[in-house]
């Protein structure tokens, strides 16, 4: 099993392989941009679910899934955060709150 760092080097290795960290590209790794292509991919998932409760499409599913995580991982990584570190704090502090029931 890999690390998220591990998953997270992986990812910036293909974006420099494309080139989109190159000045000229269309696809420019800045915070806003990751943040779009997060939240299309987000609601690529949802796609999913429109009509139905039921997983139809498993294979399309686990590679939207995917697609997020990846603009997840990149959005972090442009942003210096620590998205391992930010996780388990995060639960840490769900751990300590309540919700209604």
């Amino acid at each position: 099993m890999r690390t998220i760092e591990e998953l997270s080097q992986m990812m910036t290795d293909l974006v420099r392989a494309k080139g989109w960290f190159d000045e000229d590209t269309k696809r420019k790794q800045t915070p806003r941009n990751m943040a779009c292509s997060l939240s299309i991919e987000a609601a690529e998932v949802l796609e999913h679910f429109q009509w139905t409760d039921e997983i139809l499409h498993k294979d399309e599913l686990a590679s939207e899934l995917a697609d997020v995580f990846l603009y997840l991982m990149q959005l972090a990584k442009i942003s210096e955060i620590d998205l391992e570190d930010a996780v388990l704090r995060k639960i840490e502090v769900n751990y300590g709150r309540t919700w209604e029931e």
